[in-house]
Formats: C-alpha cells, structure tokens, sequence
C-alpha cells in the first residue's frame, strides 16, 4: 500500500513498519570515492575511512526514510508553489521519489556510509533517477530537514504505541477484572497484608496508569505538531520559501487547521525537547508495566499462588525440571531500566550544548529508536502474558480470610459507635496484640477479652468481619465496592473502545 501523501492525498502517512523497511535488511556499502560529494567542495581531501565509519548514522536513520521523503514532497510542491520549481520539475521530483520508494521496499538501494546519513542517501538516489534533484536542497539544510523527519516520526510512533501497545494492554487488564471481579484478594502497603481488594480493583490501578501514559503520548504527539522546515541551518535562507504551506502539506496543523510552525530557526533546529518528552513518556510506561510486572512475578510464586501465568511466556530451567519461570515479567523489569537509561542519556547530551546544531545530536536517534521498539515490544509481551493469565480462587480465598484484614473496619464501626478514630485505632491494636499473644484469632477473641480492653464494643462486633458486609461499605467513587467496580469496568470498556477508533490509522 503506497502512503496517500505520496500519491498527493491527505491521509495520514503510513507507519514506518507498514511499509516493511526491515532496518535488519539494510544493505551497507562503502563508496569507492574518498571525496564527500555534498560538503565537498571546501576540502582537498575526503575523511578517513575510520572517519566514515565513526561518523556515518545511515546504518540506524535510514529507518526515517519514508518521513524523509514525505518531507522532501512538500518542500518540493512549496518550491514549485513559490516559483522556483516548475511543474515539470515537480513532476519529475515526484516520479524520482516514488521510485525510490520501490527500492528501498523492495530491498534494492544500497545505504551507503560515505554518504553519511538517510537524507544524502536518498537525495543520491534521487539524482539517480532525475538532474533535478540537484535544485531540491535549495531553502533547506540538512538541520531542519531531520528536525522535520523526526517530528513525523514522533507523531506516527506515538500513534502506533497507543493503538498496538496501550490499549491492547488496556483492554486485557479490563477482561481480567471482569471475568474475576468477584475474587478477593489481600491488598499490600510494605508488602504486608493491609485491606481486602478485589483483583479487579488492583487490574483497574494498572488500567488508570496506562490511561496516564496515552495521554503522555498523545502530549509528545501534540509537542510534534511543529514544522521546523525552512528553518535552515541557522538562520533560514533569503530564498521567497512559503512555510506556512509547507506545514499545511504535512499536517503540522492546530485544531483550527492554521498552520503550525516554529519562530525561531536557531531553536527549531536545536530543540530537542520532544525527543526528550517522547523518552520521558516511554521510561513513565516502563516502570508502570514493571511495577505490574513484579506484582504478577509475586502472584505466581507459591508462596501467594494467586495466579498461573501462560506456558507460552514462561521458561524452565536447564537443571530444575520443576520450574516455571516468569521470564517474560522479568524481562520486562529489566526492559523498564532500558527505558531510564536512554531517558538519561538524551537529558544528558543536551544539557551543555550551546546553540545551534552540534554534531552530538546525531547521536539523539538511537536512545529514541531503541526506546520506540523497546516500548511497543513491552507492552505486546505484557498483554500476551496477561491474556493467557488465570486467577488461582482457592489460594486467593484462603489468603483473604485473615480476619486481621478487616482491623481498620473495626476501628471503623467503634467510631460510628461515637469514639475518637485515635482511641478507636489504640483500642483495636491492644486487641491484635491479644489475639497474637492467645494465638487466637482476631474475630474469635471471647467478649470477655475484648470488651475489657475496649468497652465501646457492641453485641454485634463480630458482624465487621464479614466480606461481604466490607465490600458493599466501600460503594463509593474509586473504592472497590462491587457495583463501583461494575460500573469502572463499562466505563473502562466504552472509553478504550473510543480510543481505538480515534487511534486508528486509515489505509489507502
């Protein structure tokens, strides 16, 4: 399927992975020629070839190929807007580009490092094709011309984390809590046995900040929503460039269709804050999908037994043949530290460079790229270990039936008996340590026991340690009362399924 902006429509531009540009499958070459051909002409001899090699970024940019070209469109229809292509010229532009195209989704052009990067690549390609690729460059500089790439890039890859990552996670976690809302399980404050929760009230936790991180994305999306084109390398260029309908061309669009762009070239080409947004985002999801994850890796010990997790995403042991690891959770723990260090790296890259472009920036796409698939792959694992997840009912009922869970309760119905909560929370205290102290349970203590240490106490004290009676005293907004969570889980359910449709992408 050929994206619409290149045929000239107005649909959104295809994700770089629909249109199958396999960055394993990159074909690297060395040009024979010593001379750099595009910066050239001030030097009497070309780099080095360890120069080349340490300085090329092809071999991991060449993946914004297509945003490269979708931009390189509408330079070139805003140029010959302004008069200084001709409508042949376009034409042949056009042609050149979709030929291009082919080849490198066909696996046919070869990357060549001494070219240095995806843009010279491409535009050597191009010349290839047709001399009037030679006139392309003009209003432009390699600096606004990747800001512009990566601000696409930016734009689709949040699309495609939320439609294929988020909510599919999302929309697992709500088939969880519904098909097991009514198992009760201890909930854990210092990982000790604190108030009853259903489970579906703790999947619902996770649900609300997955929920945060599409709305962080969405964010990075929106920051992205700039065009940097024309911005220069410094200062812009004297030639009669139209901005404006270059933006319009690529979307870069505020809700009221007027075109968005940037004010300052120096800035436009410099700024690096929505990469850093972008990997902010991504380190926030991987330590919500982490902190899921060593729930779950806590669950399915035996020594909680609350849940059984799929064979398909858990491993054995090379010596042990009674192990089931839960690999994949513990991959994804490890995957979240991933995440913080490419955050870190980009916040420390930036922090001391002066203004404009220096070429440290280079090195801002591969922290971006690795957290972008780092990202999605972690959350499609994540929702494939979930989907294939059962709740143990029998471990989690006998968990659950510790009376010491519902202490809080007790100073509860002591204070709608008239005493302070301090007195209430003291009193109820001196009768744990009782009941540790006769190893007896809390709700077994003899009236006689209790009522001495807490004369406050009715006939019917007993009646608080009944779950039943906990849960529906708790049917009140963001507490786990069975109706609320009912209620959660329609909502849940009927917000996701509007995020899809607004997420998803059309195809030609």
């Amino acid at each position: 399927m050929w994206p619409a902006s290149l045929a000239g429509g107005s649909r959104p531009f295809l994700l770089v992975l629909a249109i199958c540009l396999d960055l394993n499958e990159l074909k690297i070459v060395m040009a024979e020629n010593k001379k750099q051909a595009t910066w050239g002409g001030r030097f009497s001899e070309g780099p080095n070839e360890l120069m080349q090699t340490f300085s090329e970024s092809v071999s991991f940019d060449a993946r914004l190929a297509p945003y490269d070209i979708e931009g390189s469109l509408a330079h070139a229809r805003m140029l010959k807007k302004v008069g200084l292509l001709t409508e042949e010229e376009l034409t042949s532009l056009e042609t050149g580009f979709a030929e291009v195209m082919k080849d490198i989704i066909d696996g046919k052009l070869e990357w060549d490092p001494a070219l240095e990067d995806v843009h010279m690549n491409i535009e050597q390609a191009l010349t290839q094709k047709t001399p009037v690729a030679a006139k392309l460059h003009m209003g432009r500089s390699r600096n606004d011309q990747v800001a512009t790439d990566m601000r696409l890039y930016f734009r689709e890859t949040c699309l495609e984390i939320i439609h294929q990552g988020i909510l599919p996670v999302q929309e697992v976690l709500l088939e969880l809590a519904e098909d097991f809302q009514d198992v009760i399980i201890p909930g854990y404050t210092h990982l000790q046995r604190a108030q009853p929760v259903s489970v579906a009230h703790h999947f619902l936790a996770y649900v609300e900040m997955f929920n945060r991180d599409e709305i962080r994305f969405f964010r990075v999306m929106e920051s992205a929503q700039v065009c940097p084109l024309g911005s220069g390398a410094i200062a812009g260029t004297t030639l009669p460039i139209d901005r404006e309908y270059a933006a319009e061309l690529l979307r870069f669009t505020g809700p009221d269709g007027i075109p968005m762009i940037t004010y300052n070239s120096m800035d436009a080409v410099s700024d690096r804050d929505v990469f850093i947004e972008f990997l902010s985002a991504c380190a926030l999801c991987g330590v919500h999908f982490s902190r899921l994850a060593e729930d779950l890796i806590l669950w399915c010990s035996s020594e909680f037994n609350f849940i059984r997790l799929p064979d398909a995403f858990t491993t054995g042991s090379s010596l042990m043949p009674q192990k089931k690891n839960p690999d994949s959770l513990e991959l994804l723990r490890g995957k979240a530290a991933r995440l913080q260090g490419n955050l870190q790296t980009m916040l420390t890259m930036v922090k001391g460079l002066p203004l404009t472009y220096n070429r440290d920036l280079q090195e801002d796409k591969p922290p971006v790229f690795d957290s972008a698939d780092t990202t999605l792959m972690c959350l499609e694992v994540l929702a494939g270990t979930l989907h294939g997840a059962s709740m143990n009912e029998d471990a989690c009922a006998k968990a659950v039936s510790d009376p010491l869970l519902l202490a809080t309760d007790l100073a509860d119905y002591l204070v709608l008996r008239g005493l302070p909560f301090r007195q209430a929370h003291h009193a109820v205290g001196a009768m744990v340590a009782a009941s540790e102290e006769t190893n007896t349970p809390l709700n077994e203590l003899s009236d006689d026991v209790a009522k001495e240490i807490c004369p406050s106490l009715g006939d019917d004290w007993r009646d608080v340690f009944d779950l039943k009676r906990a849960f529906a005293a708790r049917e009140k907004p963001g507490m786990p009362g069975p109706q609320q969570i009912k209620e959660q889980i329609e909502d849940w359910k009927e917000k996701v399924e509007d995020d899809r449709d607004m997420y998803t992408v059309e195809e030609e």
